[in-house]
């Protein structure tokens, strides 16, 4: 599951068990991504508080699903398969329209989504692969493409936001050899 020690739920005790019952998934599952930092449970807990915030907040504006792509496409350019299966998994699901998925799907593996989609929505997408791959050469001009493109200031913060978190996930699983193994795919 990892390539550093951990303590598995069913070892847990104190503090770390308090904070697998509080992360657990929907499913009442535990996933290996909190898993892995079970030697320092707080880090469980400063991950799970950004995630919420990010992509299971109500005060989110932008369609999940596309969040969810937005965090898709952030694993996919980081090559973190954990990320990008569950989160794939994630998005398609609540797109609803497996067509519409497979022309994303091929264009994420193009890495050009200029097919299918359009406006602030391709924007969106520029800004994630510029802000994953080169993040200082992101400039105020990235921004006002995405306002010239319909795009709210509180939309963009809410895309910076998702490949933000989704940057620092992809490499806390990378960087310790965190896979899939027996978790549940996907949250919906």
């Amino acid at each position: 599951m990892t390539w550093i020690q951990t303590i598995v739920p069913e070892e847990a005790t104190g503090e770390l068990k308090e904070i697998y019952e509080r992360t657990k998934s929907p499913h009442g599952t535990y996933d290996n991504v909190y898993i892995s930092k079970s030697l320092r449970p707080q880090t469980i807990l400063g991950h799970d508080t950004l995630y919420r915030a990010v992509l299971h907040h109500p005060d989110v504006t932008l369609p999940l699903w596309f969040l969810e792509l937005v965090a898709t496409y952030t694993s996919v350019l980081n090559n973190c398969v954990y990320a990008a299966t569950h989160h794939g998994s994630n998005y398609r699901a609540l797109l609803g329209d497996s067509a519409q998925a497979a022309m994303i799907d091929a264009a994420m593996a193009a890495d050009d989504f200029a097919e299918v989609f359009a406006g602030k929505e391709l924007e969106f997408l520029r800004y994630t692969r510029l802000l994953t791959l080169s993040p200082g050469s992101v400039t105020k001009a990235d921004i006002e493409a995405m306002r010239a493109a319909g795009a709210t200031d509180g939309e963009i913060l809410e895309v910076n936001q998702t490949c933000a978190c989704f940057n620092y996930s992809n490499r806390s699983l990378s960087g310790l050899g965190v896979d899939i193994g027996d978790d549940r795919v996907g949250y919906y």
